[in-house]
Order: structure tokens, then sequence, then C-alpha cells
């Protein structure tokens, strides 16, 4: 899908495996990609990469997903977020409206879900 290849999407994941995978996933359908271990580690890349979608998990050692988010929105960045997360909490759902995360997905998801929310948040973006 070469519409795709200057779109850049970052993934936020302390799972190695599952950032590893998820990466993979998206460059097969032609965006690019780039991976990172932590919440601050995107935040301090994220002015020269300029991502069009962000793909974290919500619970990471040191800064979470959401108040990564909440970090973006007091920057005045207004990036697509799409939350991914292994633990059920029933305040999750409010938390991530509220921060304004545009999809909250449990893991474990089946990846068609994942590229579903990401044609998605990318199709609004491109329209």
């Amino acid at each position: 899908m070469p519409k795709h290849r200057n779109v850049l999407i970052a993934i936020v994941d302390d799972d190695n495996s599952f950032r590893t995978a998820t990466e993979g996933l998206m460059r097969s359908l032609g965006y690019a990609t780039a991976g990172f271990a932590t919440a601050t580690e995107f935040l301090e890349a994220r002015t020269g990469l300029n991502p069009a979608c962000v793909i974290s998990d919500i619970h990471m050692p040191g800064m979470s997903g959401i108040e990564m988010k909440q970090k973006m929105n007091d920057d005045g960045c207004e990036t697509a977020v799409i939350f991914v997360t292994a633990k059920s909490d029933d305040s999750l759902v409010e938390r991530v409206s509220e921060c304004g995360g545009l999809v909250l997905l449990y893991k474990p998801f089946s990846g068609q879900a994942l590229i579903d929310a990401v044609q998605s948040v990318i199709g609004n973006l491109l329209c």
C-alpha cells in the first residue's frame, strides 16, 4: 500500500515482543514505524518524528500511556492515540476517553482489530 509509505506510526510499549510484532504488522501494511520502550523515550523523540498515530500501552514502568497522552495534550499535540492494555480496570474506558484516547483495545486482541483501529484513525487524517 504505497499511499501509507510516508505515514509514521509510533509504538510505545515496554513489552519488546509486542512492540516488535506491532511494528512488523504496521510495516506489512505499508506504514513507517518507530518503536519506543517507554513513554518518556517517545516524548523525547516525538518532535522530530511527527507521527500520525501512536499505539501505546497504558501500564508501563515510569510514565503510563495515559500520563503520556496528558503531557501531549498539555504540549498542544493532537496526535491520535490508540491505547492497548492487558489489565482490565473498569475506570480505563473513562480515563482513556477523558485524556482524548481514540480507541482502547484489551490484550490479547486480533491483529485485525488493531488494523481496523489504525485504518480508522489514519483514514480520518488522510481524508
